[in-house]
């Protein structure tokens, strides 16, 4: 398997306490995995699947499955005396518990089909014991379901039969929800698919809004907030500093806000605080034009700008009055699609931790004071300055020359695979579309420097807009009539899994709108499928441990979508620090060709709901897809490994923060860094940072490690190579390895 992957880095932790070691990849990240999972392949017509089992013909071993795990299984016979044309025993004898979902593809569009479901209450003995839900293709066909109740006892087979219609894209979904203990079912089968009859609404679901087929002004709500060179420069002054105002610390609140401009010129000083996101609705980032600031500082925390998480800026042009704008960020802070007449300066005087810029022309000096990391992408500046840890370019002009460690500037002349994030805009007659840019390869400098960029509109007629009110099952109905997504400003509170389908479907959030998942639920899925777009979105876990927050692709996915890959652009994950939350992993890519451009994936260390066992987190990012490309990679804080490309395992010696597996035969990182902050224990040592394997095709490039404050010990950078990072030596180095 190999991976490609400018700029990372990882924080990871040990089993004490506190919380460190983080992977911030910086660079990118390009994985082609060696192993090809092959998909499963169904005879026309006729799926049979023994759930959490092996084959037991004609049911194929589990498959096509998102979330749970395996259950204890039994080996007590199953009185199928009951049901007609059972199962065979072992179907009975195994089961998938948990949340989950199953989505069954290579189906006729439109067809048809029975969907059959094995169960057997093979774990109690009494009645209330468990209770769980039951959708297909997002209309909910059970309720409450009690196995042993609706059997009439433990160890009988039970089958409810539905009928299914296969979506647009050939797929039926699935999904088991729990309500008590734990949902279960234990073989599935779709069949029939002969013939195809048109896809109805099912009654009982609810209808969405419709959206303007004019294209004209929408309903974003309340949190969004349109200016346009009518309104005074005193009255549009006013509204941006009473959301700063409100915003500046409030670091962990409910509030989200989108600040949109339309084209013209404003006179207006701008300062972005968290969870508010500023756009410009231009096609092009001249469109609109700030003749004042656009300012990320952090005197509200005395200068020291390590937390200004959860905002951003898009799509204007900025002429700095002052000379030099200033986006002290860290993490999830992005800076996309500008044009800086000026300099910008990427600190406010005290520590900071950041960050990315991409598809932005700076026409001054991009100076990186006290940032120990930052990630460039196909951007054009006139100079850069400074470099703590390791300062990555991919396709920048104007970027300093290779240097790595001594200053530590990794540079890459070309981004090999990038597609920029869609964005909203409205054209001359007041009309509003989403913008989707095309891919690009091998690219250099902006998408817009030559004027109009390569890519497709879609009016805005063509989305859902979603508000916090909105459950699960309505934002499905709406995906399954064919709508892209469009979430404005909020906290959307999920009992259900959000389901993508359909190719080329685009789920854009607005100020940082947050996805939080209730009772145990996976927030998203995406089908295995060509184009989809996932961009501006924080994921959020619940009190009740969720087995992932987003899935790409099910497990075993193996399509290529090599010219028409999915995206996911600014999207950020979040376990802890707005309460109690747990999540076994975070993100697990499946899918081939998945391009992750500036991700954050958050184990909490501060906040509320923080400790060991309060916010438990295993894994961050897990990579089965072959070709996954990764831009501006963070990850942090998680219990065992960080990142796992195709792997999994334990350490004999704590965990590395970043593993890849030992199957993988081809994988190369740009660099990337990996730190701890053993507070707890400062006693304790990690063997090493990359767990890698030997082999002549996995290849790392400008690697470092930190000792923050010498608290901690790394004693080997990457396998018994490099190192220490320890209380004598904080920094370590390596230019490549082997």
């Amino acid at each position: 398997m190999k991976a490609l992957q400018p700029g990372a880095w990882l924080r990871h932790s040990r089993s004490f306490q506190i919380l460190l070691t983080s992977l911030l990849l910086l660079g990118i990240l390009a994985g082609l995995l060696a192993l090809q999972i092959a998909h499963s392949a169904y005879a026309a017509g006729n799926v049979q699947i023994n759930a959490g089992g092996g084959a037991a013909s004609p049911f194929i071993a589990d498959t096509d499955f998102s979330g749970g795990r395996n259950g204890s299984g039994t080996t007590k016979a199953i009185d199928t005396s009951k049901v007609t044309n059972p199962a065979p025993q072992a179907v009975y004898q195994k089961d998938r518990i948990g949340n989950f979902t199953y989505t069954i593809p290579n189906l006729t569009a439109g067809a048809s089909y029975t969907v059959r479901l094995h169960f057997a209450e093979i774990y109690w003995t009494a009645a209330g014991k468990r209770a769980f839900n039951v959708s297909i293709n997002a209309s909910q066909v059970l309720s409450n379901f009690d196995i042993f109740a609706t059997a009439g006892g433990a160890d009988i087979a039970l089958i409810e039969p539905f009928s299914a219609t296969a979506s647009t894209t050939g797929t039926i979904t699935i999904q088991f929800t729990t309500v008590k203990d734990n949902a279960q079912v234990n073989g599935l089968e779709v069949l029939g698919g002969t013939s195809p009859t048109p896809t109805a609404t099912p009654s009982s679901m609810p209808t969405p809004t419709p959206t303007p087929t004019s294209g004209g002004p929408p309903n974003f709500g309340p949190n969004v907030f349109v200016f346009d060179t009518s309104m005074s420069a005193s009255s549009i002054q006013s509204t941006l500093d009473s959301i700063y105002n409100q915003q500046q610390t409030n670091q962990f609140g409910t509030n989200r806000y989108a600040v949109l401009f339309k084209p013209g010129t404003y006179n207006v000083g701008i300062n972005v605080g968290f969870y508010e996101q500023v756009l410009g609705l231009g096609f092009l980032p001249d469109n609109v034009v700030i003749n004042g600031y656009i300012n990320v500082n952090a005197g509200w925390n005395k200068g020291n700008a390590t937390q200004n998480f959860w905002r951003g800026a898009e799509n204007m042009k900025d002429i700095e009055t002052s000379g030099s704008a200033m986006w002290a960020v860290a993490q999830a802070g992005p800076f996309r699609r500008m044009d800086v007449q000026g300099s910008l300066n990427l600190w406010d005087g005290g520590y900071s931790s950041g960050g990315f810029i991409a598809d932005t022309a700076i026409s001054g000096t991009v100076t990186s004071g006290s940032e120990q990391q930052w990630l460039s992408r196909d951007s054009q500046y006139g100079k850069w300055s400074g470099g703590v840890w390791n300062m990555v370019f991919v396709g920048v002009n104007g970027a300093p020359p290779q240097s790595f460690p001594n200053p530590p500037e990794t540079v890459i002349n070309q981004a090999p695979v990038v597609r920029e994030k869609p964005f909203l805009y409205s054209d001359s007659s007041g009309n509003y579309h989403v913008f989707v840019p095309a891919l690009r390869t091998n690219s250099q400098g902006t998408s817009w420097a030559g004027g109009s960029p390569a890519g497709t509109s879609l009016p805005i007629s063509q989305f859902y807009i979603a508000t916090p009110s909105d459950t699960a099952a309505t934002i499905n109905n709406a995906l399954a009539q064919g709508q892209n997504l469009l979430f404005t400003p909020g906290v959307y509170q999920l009992n259900g899994t959000i389901q993508v389908t359909r190719a080329n479907t685009v789920v854009l959030g607005l100020g940082l709108a947050t996805l939080t998942a209730q009772n145990g639920v996976i927030p998203m899925t995406v089908a295995d499928v060509d184009g989809v777009s996932i961009a501006g979105l924080l994921f959020d876990a619940g009190p009740v441990n969720s087995p992932v927050l987003l899935q790409i692709g099910p497990t075993g996915s193996s399509i290529d979508h090599s010219a028409n890959p999915t995206l996911l652009s600014d999207v950020f994950f979040r376990i802890g620090g707005v309460g109690a939350a747990q999540a076994t992993q975070t993100l697990v890519v499946n899918s081939n060709n998945v391009i992750l451009d500036d991700l954050w994936l958050w184990r909490a260390d501060h906040g509320t709901g923080v400790g060991w066992t309060v916010n438990p987190a295993i894994n961050g990012l897990i990579v089965n897809g072959n070709n996954v490309t990764a831009y501006g990679l963070f990850v942090e804080h998680y219990q065992q490994y960080q990142v796992i490309w195709n792997g999994n395992g334990g350490s004999s010696n704590g965990w590395a923060a970043y593993k890849v597996g030992a199957s993988v035969t081809s994988h190369e990182a740009w660099g990337v860094g990996s730190y701890c902050f053993f507070n707890v224990n400062p006693a304790v040592v990690a063997d090493h940072s990359f767990e890698v394997p030997n082999t002549s095709g996995v290849k790392f490039h400008d690697l470092v490690t930190v000792s923050l404050g010498g608290v901690g010990t790394i004693t080997h950078i990457i396998n018994s190579t490099g190192g220490p990072s320890n209380s004598s030596t904080a920094v370590a180095d390596l230019v490549s390895y082997p």
